[in-house]
């Protein structure tokens, strides 16, 4: 494995260079994977796989919108594409890719055809980290192992269509065949990942769920919110509050910050700008501390797993969603997001999604 310095600290990753497709493919020449959930990993990632040239089959149910979903992406009825049960039998590998409500609700059917000597793979902890409120207690006798990409698996798709990757972290939780690493490397490889670092299960899902409801998600649409309605209360326009609030920031300066470091971004910004960032940056860390504290140990608590779990499990839970999505997209913010998007100079010529 290669070593890279990481801000001072070393850590061993896996790249393509010493872990070719090739090896990938060679590791997993005998498997059958079965993608089971067509939501948001596993198209991206079963599609992926396929176009690599892995032997891929899809479980689903019959009848539902993802199932059609599964046969406009290719997947035949019967030969590719199962009810579900019927791909975990046939299945040596299970990349069991459900929302983690939906793994819940249906591992009891799962489990009795995880028979020894088969893989269960995850693409997120949750399941197996909070067991005693997941109820997903894998047999003693198979490999149980984590790839998890870093990013949606709108991403996951575009980038490998674009020739790229995304980077992704595997974790080994159980090992009954001695080969578990490998199969959750090559696996790694097989859906996109750039390069793959290791962690574990608890890890894996304490980042990641800290991740989403901070900077990655939760954070930044609050703090978006909180700097339009100030700009707006202070007389600026709904286009100029949010160009100076999400536009300039996800179309001009992130994406700097992507190619070479926040400090190049602030290299690459008038001085008045620096200043300024250099010197607040420091008062919204003060402020914002001790709130992503509270998130981590919410998460570590479980609390944070116990809400998703009794929420996402109730039965009208996407219905709320939906209720809950409209409202974001219907705020003055998001309309006047909307109306900035379609003035892009490239906007017609860009699809929203590959994988929908």
């Amino acid at each position: 494995m290669a070593k890279i310095n990481f801000g001072g600290t070393l850590e061993e990753v896996v790249t393509r260079e010493e872990f070719p497709m090739e090896k990938a493919l060679d590791v997993l020449k005998k498997e059958t994977i079965a993608i089971i959930g067509y939501g948001v990993q596993g198209p991206a990632q079963s599609l992926n796989l396929r176009d690599n040239g892995f032997n891929i089959i899809v479980g689903q149910r019959q009848g539902s919108k993802t199932w059609d979903k599964a046969i406009a992406h290719g997947w035949i009825p019967g030969e590719t594409l199962f009810d579900i049960e019927e791909a975990v039998k046939r299945g040596t590998i299970i990349q069991f890719l459900l929302s983690d409500a939906g793994q819940i609700a249906l591992w009891p059917s799962i489990k009795p055809h995880m028979t020894a000597g088969k893989t269960l793979y995850f693409s997120h902890g949750f399941g197996i980290t909070f067991k005693e409120q997941t109820g997903i207690v894998p047999p003693a006798d198979v490999d149980v192992i984590l790839a998890a990409p870093k990013g949606s698996g709108t991403s996951v798709r575009r980038l490998f269509l674009q020739g790229k990757g995304i980077n992704a972290s595997y974790a080994v939780f159980q090992d009954a065949s001695g080969h578990a690493k490998t199969k959750a490397i090559a696996l790694g490889i097989g859906v996109g990942a750039g390069y793959l670092f290791e962690t574990d299960f608890k890890k894996e899902v304490y980042s990641d769920l800290t991740g989403e409801r901070g900077t990655l998600m939760g954070a930044i649409a609050g703090i978006f919110e909180a700097q339009y309605e100030v700009l707006r209360s202070k007389g600026h326009t709904p286009s100029e509050a949010f160009n100076e609030t999400v536009e300039e920031l996800t179309q001009s300066l992130m994406p700097l910050v992507a190619e070479n470091g926040m400090d190049w971004m602030y290299a690459n910004c008038s001085t008045t700008a620096q200043r300024g960032a250099l010197d607040w940056k420091k008062k919204f860390k003060a402020a914002t501390l001790p709130v992503f504290k509270e998130l981590y140990e919410s998460v570590a608590s479980g609390a944070e797993a116990k809400r998703t779990i009794e929420t996402c499990s109730k039965p009208d839970y996407r219905e709320k969603l939906a209720e809950e999505l409209k409202e974001v997209r219907e705020s003055e913010l998001w309309q006047a997001g909307a109306a900035v998007r379609a003035l892009r100079p490239e906007k017609a010529s860009v699809e929203a999604s590959m994988i929908n």
